[in-house]
């Protein structure tokens, strides 16, 4: 169920809780909800990684959604090694960035202007702090169980790490600033309508996860997202979808691409930095136009533009454009919903299977998942049992129940036939 302790994984798990909180420098990846131990990877390549015990495994994390060409394409290797012998930072404007930002805005729908930023969490972080700016009110709206990165305003009803924890509201975060966050069940019409009734003359923001994707993967139902957009132009409050994990994942634009959506706001990154660190928010020009030097809202990062990142998700978005990536993307996960459909019949399983494009979850639940409350209505021990038996027999999914798997264009049909396989006798041996 976990690595022995003569492996070298155990050992540098045992090292790294001397010198580093929990071992870990994201709490989900210490397995606390899954239980034993995680294993340390040594590389990684198309669409498996290796650990450094040299065991390789099938994966579905990406590193959590960034690596949709697969792990080091080669076209991203060639970007980065090209952009780092001309220096690997610089602090200063560099071509990459204006390259960048030109592609967002041509990509993605709302977006008229946009700024780079090092993490989705700082994009988030950031868009709040210019919806609040510009509307000059100081409520937001979010829902339970989307996590919008670890902002003191927004780690309220999250979910991903802070949901796996069972911690949903962090220590640290001033009781005034969750008071100033009014949170709803997603899926809700009747919910959104009776808040923006009561609140809308104070509310600068509604923010929301296109999909839901760090509390399992939850699609909305059908109009709910042209309600917000609805009810927020009503009221006179800005729209933010966060698009961190859908964004250049699900569609070449998004998931307001696929939705025909018209946020004000839009939060980016993973895909957009091929693998290494990055983050981008942009939006209605005249609501950008807000940020610092023209306007008074304040946003500034050292390494934000960084030449490195910004190569290599120029070079990977390029990739998959020329490859038609987002059509073979959605024929693999037709492919894997398919065999996994096909597992839950063989084996008696009613658990609820959701997926868009690349992106799906398993539910160990019978129960339709529409919201966090449906979502934690999962069978987390047969989760647990499920998780360890895909893990030794050569399949990564994420070491949490609520989280979204991921497919990339270096998975394969056989890579997922074999999958199939090991899901099958996973949710047999639970019996």
């Amino acid at each position: 169920m976990s690595d022995s302790p003569s492996s070298l994984s155990s050992k540098l798990f045992a090292m790294a809780k001397q010198y580093i909180p929990g071992g870990v420098n994201s709490p989900v990846r210490a397995f606390r909800n899954v239980g034993g131990e995680p294993f340390f990877a040594q590389r990684a390549k198309g669409c498996r990684v290796w650990d450094v015990d040299g065991k390789d495994r099938i994966d579905y994390v990406g590193t959590w959604g960034p690596a949709i060409l697969g792990h080091a394409p080669q076209c991203v290797i060639e970007a980065v090694h090209n952009a780092a012998k001309d220096g690997v930072s610089f602090g200063i404007p560099n071509a990459y960035e204006v390259e960048m930002a030109k592609l967002i805005v041509d990509w993605v729908p709302s977006v008229e202007k946009v700024r780079m930023t090092n993490s989705g969490t700082e994009a988030t972080m950031s868009c709040i702090r210019l919806a609040r700016g510009y509307t000059k009110r100081d409520r937001i709206v979010k829902f339970d169980g989307c996590y919008h990165g670890h902002v003191d305003s927004l780690l309220v009803a999250a979910g991903s790490g802070a949901l796996t924890h069972g911690n949903p509201d962090s220590a640290g975060v001033p009781k005034s600033f969750a008071e100033l966050t009014t949170v709803l069940p997603y899926n809700d019409v009747a919910a959104l309508e009776e808040c923006f009734d009561k609140y809308g003359h104070e509310i600068a923001a509604l923010i929301v996860e296109s999909y839901p994707a760090n509390a399992g993967l939850i699609l909305p139902q059908p109009g709910f997202l042209q309600k917000m957009r609805e009810v927020t132009e009503k009221h006179g409050a800005l729209l933010i979808l966060d698009e961190v994990m859908t964004g250049f994942r699900v569609a070449r634009g998004g998931v307001q691409e696929k939705e025909g959506l018209k946020p004000d706001l839009t939060a980016l990154g993973k895909v957009i930095g091929g693998g290494l660190p990055v983050g981008a928010f942009g939006g209605r020009a005249e609501i950008m136009d807000y940020l610092a030097p023209d306007g008074p809202v304040y946003q500034a990062g050292t390494l934000s533009g960084n030449p490195l990142a910004m190569a290599a998700g120029l070079a990977q978005l390029r990739e998959m454009e020329k490859q038609k990536g987002w059509e073979r993307l959605e024929d693999l996960g037709q492919i894997m919903e398919t065999a996994v459909l096909d597992v839950l019949k063989k084996t008696g399983r009613n658990y609820q299977w959701y997926r868009t494009g690349s992106m799906f979850c398993l539910f160990f639940t019978e129960k339709p998942v529409l919201n966090l409350t449906d979502a934690k209505t999962s069978d987390l021990a047969s989760f647990r049992k499920f998780f360890h038996y895909c893990l030794d027999h050569g399949v990564y999914f994420a070491p949490s129940q609520f989280e979204t798997g991921f497919i990339s264009m270096a998975h394969g049909p056989d890579d997922l036939a074999l999958t199939a396989e090991v899901v099958q006798k996973a949710l047999l041996s639970l019996d």
